[in-house]
């Protein structure tokens, strides 16, 4: 079991003590969880206020014995296990976690649960994350039944608003009842369902219902079926196009299995059907081998295609060429005639390659196209502006690119990557800026009495990080429209950071906009380990923060899908080469998970990859996330500026992970120095290596 381990660590007993003082650890000592507010969450009176213990030893003898009930009934749910979950719940009653333990065991057996079951469950728990959840839960298995009245009474009362199955659903219940639906909902199922990308009931069944009334066009269900197959979801691309052309399956099929062999036997494109299929086998084939995709375009179905599917064609041959990545992108995305024919998401690659090629009136262009130039933090606007500064001929048009450099460096409680850029555009110096006014003793007092707040670090100090986050995510997000306010996410910020759950302290303090505590949002635990490690290998300490703070947000027992551990996520095959390395001997997998042990590895290993790289931060950035021999390829090609490379990262993970580093590491080199630092100049610029010289360690896995 789990628990002895939980309860007898010194942090396990923190955090317990902490908890217990809040009321939450001796929950069960009450009757029943007295139901929260829906609409807020004011101090409990006086008479309400559980026993509050001021030690470990006042806790209940039974407390580890509770504990473990509810530790059992989250790995019964993991299971399926509905009897398990049903014979435990009783011992669940009055724990401060009972809410989710009854989440799960209805959640477990929803299926067969009658309505006045859920109804009592909404009922009990009413005002709680879990209340939601359930609905959540219970409005997707009303609108799979088509039960639209139902759907439609507990959709009323529907908190989230953040499941777009859920919605789609809602404008299918809608269109039940006789409510024409108007553009706006029509829209919104349309942005919803292309941005899925597994196949869902909620959107497809609401999309055939806007396509029968003549308000989702068969171009809407040709673009989702063009995303699905380059994003490798045949099965998805034929529920979209079954819409418009059920009978097209076996085509499709052939086209998922080889479009060679499809392209190579079919030429017949009368028909806007026929078009879309060859246009769909294009698309199959531009993810495989652009290059070949780019030459059958040419030779044989430019001339069978029309202007749409022809400029759409080349923006996907463009991207893939991009992703390769391949100095022919630009070439591929020059053949675009216009382009409002292409998605953002193409026109992004297409300013990528464009900045990779130096071609400035192309990015303009691209960017003028974008449904959302502004998406992305700011990226779009800040090429925007460069390419302006860079093609101006007057004043006027200066004053045009300065403008655009301000808006986006306007936000005071933003100060990410391309904010930092606007800013060294505009001459101005990137400081730390001022932090707000202080709490008061009220607004700290109101988040450490919040209910819900206290649920979730319960939760996350008994190992129910996944449970802790969401219902965190929930009180500060989304159970009041908009979120919490201001002040209220700086105190939970406050509270967080106090429990030392520094991931909910990081992203919650990132949600203020107003203003900004980079103290907060910039923490700095076990410095003295880290600064002492760094400067032992010369390595920038704000460098190594940066990352940790990108990596693992400081949550020591941290594990990835792929089985990075710890502070600084180091793989295991990764730590034992390392170990090595640097002659640590007696090494064993299990000490990655140490403390020290993780820094050390973590460091080394981050300082023999940017030895590798010449001391490119950026490089090395990549490297420690994606692996050396990437950014080794990535690097081939014209000298760049270090931003545009960023830019032109092909893995999207790897991309933001590389700008977030090094936007990380100015914030904290500013903290901990006070003096105004750069960002282009941690950039640099990146290219190949100059003829004859070779990586200095060229086994760095």
């Amino acid at each position: 079991m789990r628990l002895p381990t939980i309860l007898t660590s010194s942090r396990a007993r923190r955090a317990w003590a902490g908890l217990a003082l809040l009321g939450l650890a001796t929950a069960w000592a009450q009757p029943a969880a007295a139901p929260e507010p829906a609409a807020s969450l004011p101090a409990p009176p006086p008479q309400a206020a559980p026993a509050t213990p001021t030690s470990i030893a006042a806790l209940p003898i039974d407390a580890a014995a509770r504990d473990s009930v509810i530790l059992d009934m989250r790995e019964a749910f993991r299971r399926g296990d509905k009897a398990r979950l049903a014979s435990l719940l009783p011992q669940a009653r009055g724990h401060g976690l009972e809410p989710w333990a009854a989440y799960w065991a209805l959640k477990a057996r929803l299926e067969d649960a009658s309505a006045s079951e859920v109804a009592d469950f909404l009922a009990r728990y009413a005002g709680t994350y879990q209340e939601d959840r359930l609905r959540n839960d219970w409005l997707l298995l009303l609108g799979k039944r088509r039960d639209w009245e139902a759907f439609r009474a507990e959709h009323a009362r529907y908190r989230m608003r953040d499941d777009r199955e859920v919605r789609c659903h809602a404008v299918s219940a809608d269109i039940a009842v006789g409510l024409a639906p108007g553009p706006q909902a029509a829209e919104q199922v349309r942005r919803d369902w292309l941005a899925q990308r597994e196949a869902d009931d909620g959107c497809l069944y609401a999309a055939g219902l806007l396509h029968q009334a003549g308000l989702l066009p068969y171009p809407v269900l040709w673009k989702k079926a063009r995303l699905a197959m380059e994003a490798n979801r045949p099965a998805l691309a034929r529920a979209a196009v079954a819409l418009d052309a059920p009978d097209a399956a076996a085509e499709l099929a052939s086209i998922a299995q080889s479009a060679p062999r499809y392209l190579g036997g079919r030429a017949n494109t009368t028909t806007h059907k026929r078009q879309e299929l060859a246009t769909l086998a294009l698309i199959r084939l531009a993810t495989q081998a652009p290059d070949q995709a780019a030459q059958q375009l040419e030779d044989k179905w430019a001339a069978l295609l029309g202007r749409e599917e022809r400029n759409w064609l080349w923006g996907v041959i463009g991207k893939w060429s991009a992703l390769a990545p391949s100095e022919r992108a630009h070439g591929y995305f020059s053949r675009v005639t216009r382009e409002g024919d292409l998605s953002d998401d193409l026109l992004a690659w297409k300013v990528r390659a464009a900045l990779r090629q130096g071609d400035w009136r192309a990015v303009l262009r691209g960017v003028d196209a974008m449904q959302d130039a502004a998406a992305d933090d700011g990226a779009w606007l800040y090429w925007k502006a460069r390419a302006q500064q860079t093609l101006a001929r007057g004043d006027d048009e200066r004053a045009a690119a300065r403008a655009g450099f301000e808006r986006v460096a306007a936000q005071p409680g933003r100060l990410g990557f391309y904010d930092k850029l606007a800013l060294e555009a505009l001459g101005q110096p990137i400081v730390t800026p001022p932090a707000p006014a202080p709490l008061t003793e009220a607004e700290r007092d109101g988040a450490r009495r919040h209910p819900g707040l206290n649920r979730a670090l319960l939760a996350i100090a008994l190992g129910l990080r996944g449970e802790g986050v969401r219902e965190w995510n929930y009180w500060t997000n989304l159970h009041a429209p908009g979120g919490m306010g201001e002040r209220e996410l700086y105190a939970a910020a406050d509270l967080a950071c106090a429990r030392q759950v520094w991931d909910r302290c990081i992203n919650t303090s990132e949600r203020t906009r107003g203003f900004a505590d980079f103290g907060q949002r910039f923490p700095a635990p076990h410095r003295d380990a880290v600064q002492r490690q760094a400067q032992a290998i010369g390595l920038d300490a704000a460098y190594v923060y940066g990352l940790i703070r990108q990596e693992s947000r400081f949550v020591m027992d941290a594990r990835s899908g792929v089985g990075a551990s710890g502070l600084m996520q180091v793989m295991p095959a990764t730590a034992r080469w390392t170990a090595r390395k640097i002659g640590l001997s007696g090494f064993t997998p299990g000490q990655i998970n140490e403390l020290d042990t993780n820094i050390l590895i973590g460091t080394s290993y981050l300082k023999l990859a940017l030895d590798d790289f010449q001391g490119s931060l950026p490089l090395a950035a990549a490297a420690y996330n994606a692996g050396p021999g990437r950014p080794r390829a990535w690097r081939n090609g014209p000298l760049l500026d270090g931003a545009i490379w960023a830019e032109n990262i092909p893995f999207n993970e790897t991309r933001d992970y590389v700008k977030k580093v090094l936007s990380n590491t100015v914030d904290y080199a500013g903290l901990f120095s006070g003096q105004p630092q750069s960002l282009v100049g941690r950039l640099g610029r990146v290219g190949p290596l100059a003829p004859g010289q070779s990586d200095p360690s060229g086994d760095l896995p």
